[in-house]
């Protein structure tokens, strides 16, 4: 039975389809089959990010109104063995996704699948809360920002509350804090939020810290998961996230400013 993780969070633009993608390569590269769904209803973004866009024949809402099978749906990975992507619909509204289209197409993947990753839209209306109804697993993605960090604290509130698992008296879902855009040097200035502040603050287990990194826009440029950037920071970053939810203990790296040598100081390096 396939694990089911939301990628989430309160703000918009602090990386949840960057983590969506990098999430879900880095499980399938692990040999987990995996499928990205994006939730984000009239926009989507992830075949983008994905560099699939082209191959969007049907997508999401076409599977939920049974105007398509999910195996028409779903684009294979050209680069991962084992990742699959559904897609978002351009043309419809949010009001398309429908709770029991969604827990039918969750349940199909979940008889071939080991992982299902759920890119949610920001906020709190309808594609988000169904993007984190049936999950398993959530993801909080959160910028070292108090004004993210807060509205991150009301997501929890609703994952605690609005959610399958606390509707029925289930489990509670698992929750993670995975801090984007993290730069010791402007922690250091006061700039920033320091993990601990939002550690504090969110008081959930910390899942990984992306360090600030001009390769993150990049990749997503070239439509590249940036967990496949190995030599980058946040590439290697995202890696230590996967093995960590995996159950590997992994240490947190990148927390404190990093020490250039020569070389680097006069020429820069690869982040």
């Amino acid at each position: 039975m396939a694990k089911i993780i939301v990628v989430t969070s309160g703000k918009g633009g602090v990386g949840k389809t960057t983590t969506s993608a990098a999430i879900g390569t880095g499980l399938a590269l692990k040999g987990k089959k995996t499928a990205i769904i994006d939730f984000d209803v009239g926009l989507r973004n992830l075949d983008l990010v994905m560099n699939c866009e082209r191959r969007v024949v049907y997508d999401f809402v076409n599977v939920i109104n049974e105007e398509a099978t999910l195996n028409q749906a779903l684009i294979k990975d050209k680069r991962t063995e084992g990742l699959f992507i559904l897609p978002a619909s351009q043309t419809r509204d949010k009001d398309a996704l429908t709770q029991e289209g969604v827990q039918r197409v969750l349940n199909e993947l979940a008889e071939t699948f080991d992982y299902i990753v759920c890119d949610s839209p920001a906020g709190i209306e309808k594609g988000a809360h169904m993007a984190m109804y049936f999950a398993d697993v959530a993801i909080i993605v959160t910028n070292p920002e108090v004004s993210s960090v807060r509205d991150s604290d009301r997501i929890l509130g609703i994952l605690q509350s609005k959610t399958m698992r606390a509707e029925t008296g289930g489990e509670p879902i698992e929750e993670y804090l995975l801090l984007t855009r993290y730069s010791p040097e402007r922690v250091e200035k006061g700039e920033m939020l320091s993990v601990e502040d939002v550690e504090d603050i969110l008081a959930i287990q910390l899942l990984g810290i992306i360090p600030e990194s001009k390769t993150v826009l990049k990749a997503s440029n070239q439509g590249v998961p940036v967990i496949l950037d190995d030599e980058s920071i946040a590439g290697q970053a995202y890696e230590d996230a996967v093995n960590r939810l995996l159950g590997e203990e992994v240490e947190h790296r990148f927390l404190t400013v990093a020490k250039k040598g020569f070389l680097k100081r006069m020429f820069g390096g690869n982040q």
